[in-house]
């Protein structure tokens, strides 16, 4: 029953259900079924697909917001530098999609108005699937976790105190407009509208490959000419496949839909071209041949869970794996996901394991999850860069591969 359920999310949303883990979803229908006081699977099931409501309910229930103010902040400088230097008579467009709970969206109107724009020369759209979280934006109440990292002082220009946390001042929340979307909908949905600059970040590694490549599409068709993608670090390799072009700033990750206008961009050090990795394989090492680090970056443990048992843990899937028990230690990899929580080593174990049983899809979004959560880890990009190059993806294994070179040549090794 989960399974035609978990079809009909990927039919309607483009959720790959392994992406998130099955328990994700099979959580999420269990509490709309006791929500909806329905006992019988196959019950709900019918009420799911007759009622649009409940559909929605549902995806409530799976999306699971994250997301803080000025996430990745070199992307908000990169897309204030991009408006300046597209400045007209007409307001530049801004799409925030996914928007989730509309920190990203009011990001962008903080850093507009740093900017030195005035608030008629630019508008937000924030669209997400979720009606939940387009409720929460509106409301624009935000608490601690909103607010992270050390560089917070836009919180005394930019937000005033409210009843339960923090509210963005009218003056930010009157640029931004939200509504329930979806970006695999009608194009009608969106009416005419083309966007100057539309921030789609960690969205795309929810999609399996077909997805992804359907999701680009469309996001092209939302882009002026000249328009601006930012997308998350773990997609980086994605918009070139379909002829974006890196804007070439650093930590950015961001892409023109043509050729870029000659703008002045922080000065780095030339990437030292380097060819896709080729691991040297000994035959005679096991499967797994590093011991993973608890307490690296990348980390996102739940708090209280004592680091040892997790290092352990993590341990045990190396130990099945290089027993030849590549299914059981997928099991014990994903057992270990729910108890300890998401990290970019338990990510990197499970796609090497996923891979070395020749499920290359979901190993690559493994790969991929640990470099959201660990941008420069290696040997994941070692790893998904030799899957995508056997896979016959060149250009995103040369992506990869040059930004291995980036990481090497920075820490000098």
């Amino acid at each position: 029953m989960t399974g035609a359920i978990e079809k009909l999310l990927t039919e309607t949303i483009g959720l790959d259900s392994a992406s998130v883990g099955p328990t994700v979803v099979r959580q999420a229908v269990k509490d709309r079924m006791a929500a909806c006081r329905i006992t019988n699977p196959q019950a709900y099931r019918e009420h799911l697909t007759g009622s649009s409501q409940e559909l929605q309910e549902l995806i409530n229930a799976v999306v699971i917001p994250e997301t803080w103010f000025f996430r990745d902040r070199e992307a908000f400088t990169m897309l204030a530098r991009h408006a300046r230097v597209h400045k007209r008579a007409q307001p530049i467009k801004v799409l925030s999609l996914p928007c989730s709970t509309g920190e990203e969206a009011y990001s962008v109107a903080m850093a507009m108005f740093d900017a030195g724009f005035e608030a008629h020369e630019f508008k937000i759209d924030g669209v997400d699937v979720s009606s939940r979280n387009i409720a929460t934006a509106e409301r624009a109440i935000y608490g601690r976790n909103s607010f992270r990292g050390s560089h917070l002082e836009f919180k005394d220009r930019y937000f005033e105190a409210a009843e339960g946390g923090l509210r963005p001042i009218a003056g930010v929340l009157k640029q931004v407009r939200f509504r329930v979307g979806n970006l695999f909908g009608s194009r009608a949905s969106f009416g005419q509208e083309v966007y100057d600059i539309l921030l789609c970040r960690n969205l795309l590694i929810y999609f399996n490959r077909e997805l992804q490549d359907r999701a680009l599409i469309c996001l092209k068709d939302l882009l002026a000419k000249d328009g601006l993608l930012l997308v998350g670090p773990a997609e980086a390799a994605l918009p070139r496949l379909h002829g974006f072009i890196s804007a070439d700033w650093p930590l950015a990750f961001a892409f023109l839909k043509s050729e870029p206008v000659k703008t002045p961009a922080p000065k780095v050090s030339a990437a030292i071209p380097v060819r896709t990795p080729t691991p040297k394989v000994n035959k005679s090492k096991p499967l797994l041949s590093f011991r993973p680090t608890i307490g690296n970056e990348g980390r996102g443990q739940a708090p209280g869970k004592p680091l040892a048992r997790a290092s352990e843990s993590l341990i045990a899937v190396e130990r099945i794996a290089n027993a030849g028990r590549v299914k059981e230690a997928q099991e014990v990899a994903l057992a270990h996901l729910k108890e300890f929580g998401p990290s970019a080593e338990i990510f990197y174990l499970l796609g090497l394991v996923q891979d070395a049983d020749g499920a290359a899809p979901e190993a690559a979004q493994s790969y991929r999850k640990a470099l959201y959560l660990a941008p420069n880890h290696r040997e994941a990009l070692v790893h998904l860069a030799l899957l995508l190059s056997k896979q016959g993806d060149h250009n995103g294994a040369e992506a990869l591969a040059g930004r291995l070179g980036r990481v090497q040549k920075r820490s000098g090794s």
